[in-house]
Order: C-alpha cells, then sequence, then structure tokens
C-alpha cells in the first residue's frame, strides 16, 4: 500500500543504461556504429564516428543526485550559480538505476506503487540516424532487445519499461510493435520529432503511416511522447551561427527561452492537423516531460486555424485534443489552469526520478496538489489515470 493510502504510479522513472545497452543485439555488420571513446580522460559516446556529448558521463558509473537541480527548476538562482555548481557532489550509480529487481525495492522506499520506466541515453539514437530509416529501425530493434532482458517490459505488475516504436518503414514499425506486444509491453515510446526518411524527414502521423496505428490503435497500447532530442538544436544553431549539438547540461539563455514545449507543441498538432487522431479516436497519447505550459497555446493555434479552415478537419481539434492526450505537467508548474481546462482525468503525475531535474521525494506534488483539488481529483492524477490507460486494476 502506498505511503499515501491510495494507489501511486509514477509516470516518469528513468534507467540508466548499460555500456552494452546498443551494441549487445546489434547485427555485426553494424560493428562500431556506437563506441565509448576517451577524450581528454573522460569518456563519450561515439555515433558512427562522431562524438556526442549529449550526455556528459555516458557511461552513468557517476550521476547527479535526483533531485539536485530543484532550485534551478524552480527559478531560484539568486547567485547565478551554473547548472554544475547547484549539482553539486555526484553520487555513484546505485543497482536500483541499473536494474528491475531493485528499483522494485527501491520503489517501495519512495511510496511508489507503479512506475513507467523510461531509457535515458536512448533519447540520442533517432536524431542522429534520421537519414537511414533501415539503420533506426534496425538500431531500435537492438535496444529493445537489451531493454527486454534487463528490465522486462512488465515486472511484477509494477515496473513497466517502455520500449521505442518508430514507424518510419511502417512495415518495420508494424513488426516491431507487434514483438513488443508478444513480449508483453503496455506502453511504448515514440520521439516527438518527425521520422526519419531518405529524402528528407516526415511526420508519423501523416496517412502514409496509417497502418501502424491502425494496429496501435486496435491493441490498445499508450503511446508516450516523452522529451527527447528531437532535432530542434538545429533552429537554435540557425539564430546562434553554430553548429552545436544538443546537449542536457549546459543550457543557454536563447535556446531555454524558445524551446520548452517546442517539439511536444509541433508533435500534437501534427497528431490533430494531420488528422490521425480523427482516423483513429482510440489511440492514446500521453506527453510525458514536457510540461504543461505549452498546452493552451497548442489548442488555441488550432482552434484558430479550424475557424478559418474548418472543412479541413473531420472533428473539431479542441475536442480531439481533450479526448486523445494525457499530460505529465512539470511539478514546478502552476497547473490549476492546466487541471481545469484538461480536466483531472487526463493528467498524468511524473517525478522524474532519479534525473537531478525530477523530484528527490516524488510524493511531494501529492501535498502540493492536495492544496489546491479534492481527494478524489488528486488520487486520479497520482495514479488511478495511469492505471486505467493501461487497463489496469
Amino acid at each position: 500500500m502506498s505511503k499515501l493510502g491510495f494507489p501511486v504510479f509514477d509516470a516518469d522513472n528513468h534507467l540508466y543504461e548499460t555500456e552494452d545497452a546498443f551494441t549487445r543485439h546489434l547485427p555485426s555488420r553494424h560493428k562500431g556504429l556506437f563506441k565509448y571513446v576517451q577524450v581528454n580522460g573522460r569518456t563519450k559516446i561515439a555515433v558512427d564516428n562522431v562524438i556526442s556529448d549529449y550526455i556528459p558521463n555516458p557511461t552513468f558509473e557517476v550521476v547527479a543526485r535526483p533531485g539536485a537541480l530543484a532550485d534551478y527548476f524552480e527559478g531560484n538562482n539568486p547567485e547565478g550559480k551554473s547548472q554544475r555548481e547547484i549539482i553539486g557532489k555526484p553520487m555513484h550509480a546505485i543497482d536500483a538505476f541499473r536494474s528491475a529487481g531493485p528499483r522494485l525495492r527501491l520503489l517501495d522506499e519512495l511510496g511508489l506503487d507503479a512506475a513507467l520506466m523510461i531509457p535515458t541515453l536512448a533519447s540520442l539514437l533517432e536524431v542522429r540516424l534520421t537519414d537511414d530509416p533501415d539503420l533506426t529501425c534496425t538500431v531500435i530493434r537492438a535496444f529493445n532487445e537489451w531493454l527486454h532482458d534487463e528490465w522486462k517490459f512488465d515486472y511484477s505488475g509494477r515496473i513497466f519499461a517502455t520500449p521505442i516504436v518508430n514507424p518510419c518503414i511502417p512495415e518495420r514499425g508494424i513488426a516491431e510493435l507487434e514483438w513488443l506486444l508478444d513480449k508483453g509491453a503496455r506502453v511504448v515510446l515514440l520521439r516527438p520529432a518527425p521520422v526519419a526518411g531518405y529524402r528528407g524527414t516526415r511526420s508519423p502521423f501523416l496517412a502514409e503511416f496509417d497502418p501502424f496505428w491502425a494496429r496501435v490503435a486496435e491493441s490498445g497500447v499508450l503511446v508516450i511522447l516523452h522529451a527527447s532530442d528531437s532535432g530542434y538544436q538545429r533552429h537554435v544553431n540557425d539564430w546562434e551561427g553554430s553548429s552545436r549539438e544538443l546537449e542536457a547540461f549546459k543550457p543557454r539563455p536563447f535556446n531555454d527561452a524558445v524551446t520548452p514545449g517546442r517539439a511536444i507543441n509541433d508533435a500534437v498538432t501534427s497528431a490533430i492537423a494531420h488528422g490521425m487522431l480523427s482516423r483513429f479516436p482510440a489511440v492514446k497519447l500521453a506527453s510525458i516531460e514536457n510540461g504543461g505550459n505549452w498546452v493552451t497555446g497548442c489548442v488555441k493555434a488550432l482552434e484558430k486555424t479550424y475557424a478559418k479552415m474548418p472543412q479541413a478537419f473531420t472533428e473539431h481539434p479542441r475536442d480531439v485534443f481533450l479526448r486523445n492526450v494525457w499530460v505529465n505537467p512539470f511539478w514546478e508548474d502552476s497547473i490549476k489552469d492546466l487541471v481545469d481546462f484538461m480536466t483531472p482525468d487526463h493528467i498524468l503525475f511524473g517525478s522524474d526520478y532519479p534525473h537531478p531535474e525530477g523530484m528527490a521525494d516524488p510524493l511531494g506534488w501529492a501535498k502540493e496538489i492536495g492544496e489546491l483539488f479534492p481527494a478524489a481529483d488528486v488520487q486520479k492524477m497520482m495514479g488511478a489515470n495511469m492505471y486505467q490507460l493501461l487497463g489496469l486494476a
């Protein structure tokens, strides 16, 4: 029983990958695609011989402490410290960050009855392979096999790892989905971004991908759109005259001001404006770790477009959004307006544990929202909604 007296389901827990996560099941013909290399005494990951700084320490031997950046994300930084200074002394990664058995015991300590378990380093994969759909599908399968080895997709009915799907080649996307469903997956992870293509990227919600979404709808599997490297750094680079990759822990003012919420806004807008959610109204999309501040602007923009060209839609976009989309707000968000707009039935609790930008004490959010909403609504947002989305009692 949860420490709160009702079941708590955390929609945003994270795992830290082992060094063979991308290579254990990668076909031998792609040997060398992923390598760990030494750069000035630090270990970095190289993808197709391009060194990445996306994650400062991709081995995760040493990690920032859970919730170390709480003050930063609350806007409490009067001394102007860097993220590195605020993070402070790191810790050695514990077994519970790496494997399911120890994590189950940690969930008990944290007072969590269940959790989605979302990858960390894997969020760099697809953006670096956007010109090669076939290789994208191959790498995704290799990673998903590792994920099933180490975590399973349904561990004791409490830990639900989130394997990756990508319909860039529809028949391979469907085959991957079938494999995941056969292995017990209740939830899948789709990057909120265009998918790979040989002649440029395109939205995964265009009609050419309908066979994939038809199978998603038929299966009832939940699709989460989790914050990732969605490739939007290129827009920042256009303004700043640079060629940087996204670096998770090196924020810059312009990037911080213009990019939050942008990728998820575009993804959900595409799912509605390109008609996928109307063609397949049973599809469930959950926005995880994208915050909630983007929601109102997204819906207002769609409403304005609908007013100008209603003939381009089969349904009012606001109705589609409120039917098909669930949102996990940031713990530091002011959420009263969001909950009033979406209703408590479409809000999900997620702590981002054990990331430094997450919550050291995941149950702390329950106290905050308990001062704003009735107990029945708090129970929905803290867990009941996720149980229902996954079809669990």
